[in-house]
């Protein structure tokens, strides 16, 4: 098994070399723990959902691998000031749910889908607002700036990917569903609290690359 020091872009190529892109981005595969959710909560899971696409998107720092994650505005709909990865919805002219992740990352912070590199693919994961989200898993070429767009993202921030790949510092949390306390995972670095889909697909990344589960 590598240990965190040893995660680079090939070794993690090596690990997802045998994902694939969904062919039916709402086949979702359930959050672990999940069973022990409320019913209902389980229920809003597995109804009939929209599918979603979102980037993990990866960058080549000297002194490791980082992740960037985004802050969504505080006057979005859904999930607003929570952290999560560029994504969103599918629209009808995406041609697969990668070209959602890829177009929608563009959108909200500048990154054009030929800066970034796809090594690799998770399966769709639900969530409580009615989405199927898969994600996109790319190393990105990094502008000195990005493009932020401030409708949807409050602010881009990086996280080292050897955190979020580091079993000790996923801890357990809750979140409230209908007026009950849900026992959840989450990462808090520096001042960022990473939970709900985000973190669970974070989960599901770390079992891909240690081969073991979380």
């Amino acid at each position: 098994m590598p240990s965190l020091d040893q995660i680079t872009t090939a070794l993690l190529r090596e690990r997802l070399a045998g994902t694939r892109l969904p062919s039916d981005p709402t086949d979702v595969r359930m959050p672990p723990g999940s069973e022990k959710w409320p019913a209902d909560m389980r229920k809003a899971l597995s109804r009939s959902l929209r599918p979603a696409g979102v980037l993990i998107p990866l960058i080549e720092r000297e002194s490791g691998l980082s992740v960037l994650l985004t802050r969504r505005a505080a006057e979005l709909k859904h999930h607003a000031g929570q952290v999560s990865f560029p994504g969103g919805r599918m629209e009808a002219h995406d041609r697969d749910i990668q070209a959602t992740a890829l177009r929608e990352t563009h959108e909200e912070v500048g990154i054009a889908p030929d800066k970034v590199t796809v090594i690799g693919y998770l399966e769709p994961m639900p969530t409580v607002t009615g989405y199927a989200v898969t994600a996109i898993i790319g190393v990105i070429e990094c502008p000195d700036s990005l493009n932020v767009d401030h409708n949807e993202v409050e602010l881009a921030f990086e996280v080292p990917l050897a955190f979020l790949l580091n079993k000790r510092n996923a801890r357990a949390g809750e979140r409230e569903f209908r007026g009950r306390k849900v026992a959840i995972v989450e990462f808090l670095y520096e001042q960022h609290r990473i939970w709900g889909a985000t973190a669970y697909m974070l989960v599901d990344l770390r079992e891909k690359v240690f081969k073991t589960n979380y």
